[in-house]
């Protein structure tokens, strides 16, 4: 008998091990004549279980992890190709795992589960269903569909998906293209690594259905650099499916087209504002564009374009296939569906964490990060990337939702969730937000360029006791005019850790530097 057994492929697995686990698994089955078969699957995104080995049993499958090459042996020997659970490292059956039964998985719903590029394990569980219901559908329509779910942008500005590729659809036939913002560089910020690694013609088929919507036949994948195993097993990915029939010309003989490529980013934070993306996507230097015109409008090569960020994209294909409402019936208020929370920084069990939007901060960091690494109390807690405020504990008890967040300054943003323990100096955190502005500028508009560089000397000045109360003022005024000059999001939201650090932390700014 055939026993399959599971080890991760995605970066994390990797820079865990996993390769070598995958190898010393395989020799320890033909030193005891086991016939194995071995899948490199995607994360469960249960990151602190990585490498997180699995067998298939007829009661489903067994987990092991955090597995090291040198656990095998006496894995093997506990009775792991058996799927036996008398081991430390023995994690009972997979679904069973609290962090991964409690999620509520509807993006997310396959990885780990499958071989990233099997489209055959793809369509065993409703991969392309979506696609399929949309080439018998008109534009228009799936349009609609996209608008009745409430899906909103995952990448930071939360604007509705489905009014963005209206724009599009409106204007006239011509050359239109879909453009995937997978620039993703946010701090503690790896879901859409994890599309692209572990599930990718999830991504494949939403854009597919973007450009059926629209009328765009060309899209463009901007992946960031620094994601090498992504963009192997993307462009894999992108080949087995132009081989089956799922892009190109004549898409499973609906008459309908679509190409697809990747393109790599050019290592800047600010490409992954949209017009800055759409410049470096041309081959110039990113520079943000003013708006209007919106890209929808006028984008990529001065030609109608959505710009959507993965998350949103691979989010598409459910709504096709299961119907708009039963997206739509996840979530609170005018945020709908689920959002893919990222657990990093000082943690315990680090991690991917998909959940309707509802849950509140505190919960999430307990319950499924289980408190901090260090085990010494939570000081505060960074939602939305770098230029997300610092949370204090009063905020925990917030539900995660766009608006309720942004009643006390909060940024859900790509869902990025940075932990910090009551070791850490908040006021250093406020100059890395001021100093991380004025080396990723842009350069274009003055209160970005020259406030952020301004912003790290006022900031040195008040942690040096130097006329600490007026600098504290100038501080104050340079942060507004940053919030209300800048041309983009990246000098407009900088102040925003800063100013969370005035408000809630004034303290560790105002304390001198040993």
């Amino acid at each position: 008998m055939t026993v399959t057994v599971y080890v991760p492929c995605d970066t994390t697995a990797l820079a865990m091990g996993a390769n070598a686990v995958a190898d010393a698994l395989q020799q320890a089955a033909n030193a005891k004549g086991v016939d194995i078969k071995l899948v490199r699957n995607g994360s469960r995104g249960l990151f602190w279980l990585e490498p997180l080995v699995e067998v298939e049993t007829p009661g489903g499958r067994v987990a092991y992890g955090p597995v090291e090459p040198t656990d095998v042996d006496s894995l093997v020997g506990a009775g792991l190709f058996e799927g036996k659970a008398d081991h430390p490292l023995a994690q009972g059956l997979t679904d069973e795992i609290p962090y991964l039964k409690k999620q509520q998985r509807l993006t997310f719903s396959r990885i780990g589960l499958t071989d990233p590029l099997s489209i055959d394990d793809y369509r065993a569980h409703r991969g392309f269903a979506g696609l399929e219901k949309a080439l018998n559908m008109d534009g228009q329509a799936i349009v609609d569909a996209v608008k009745d779910s409430g899906l909103r942008g995952r990448g930071g500005a939360a604007f509705p998906t489905g009014i963005k590729w209206q724009t599009v659809h409106d204007e006239p036939e011509g050359q239109k293209y879909i453009v995937c913002n997978a620039d993703e560089g946010d701090s503690g910020t790896f879901a859409d690594r994890l599309v692209m690694e572990c599930d990718p013609y999830m991504l494949i088929e939403g854009m597919t259905i973007a450009g059926l919507a629209v009328g765009a036949n060309q899209g463009y994948i901007y992946l960031r650099s620094e994601y090498p195993v992504a963009q192997r097993i993307f462009n894999d990915a992108l080949q087995r499916a132009y081989d089956a029939g799922y892009l190109g010309r004549d898409i499973r003989g609906s008459g309908k087209d679509f190409d697809l490529e990747v393109r790599l980013g050019a290592g800047a934070y600010i490409c992954g504002e949209e017009t800055s993306l759409l410049d470096s996507l041309e081959g110039k230097r990113g520079m943000v564009r003013a708006k209007p015109p919106l890209p929808a409008i006028k984008g990529l090569f001065g030609l109608p374009t959505v710009v959507n960020n993965v998350l949103s994209l691979a989010a598409v294909p459910y709504i096709l296939d299961q119907g708009a409402q039963a997206y739509a019936d996840y979530g609170m208020g005018r945020s709908r569906g689920t959002l893919p929370m990222q657990l990093a920084g000082n943690v315990k069990r680090g991690g991917l964490v998909e959940l309707a939007f509802g849950i509140t901060l505190r919960e999430l960091m307990e319950d499924f990060g289980g408190g901090t690494l260090s085990g010494r109390p939570l000081k505060a807690v960074q939602v939305g990337g770098p230029l997300g405020a610092y949370l204090p504990e009063s905020q925990w008890d917030a539900p995660i939702d766009y608006e309720a967040f942004a009643e006390f300054g909060g940024v859900v943003g790509h869902g990025g969730v940075v932990m910090f323990d009551d070791t850490v100096d908040m006021g250093e955190q406020a100059r890395f937000a001021m100093e991380f502005c004025s080396v990723e500028s842009c350069g274009k508009c003055t209160p970005c360029r020259i406030g952020a560089v301004r912003g790290v000397e006022v900031i040195d000045r008040i942690r040096a006791g130097e006329n600490a109360e007026a600098n504290l003022t100038l501080l104050t005024d340079l942060c507004e005019t940053m919030v209300d000059g800048s041309l983009c999001a990246m000098g407009g939201m900088t102040p925003f850790p800063v100013q969370s650090v005035m408000k809630h932390f004034p303290n560790d700014l105002t304390r001198q530097k040993a």
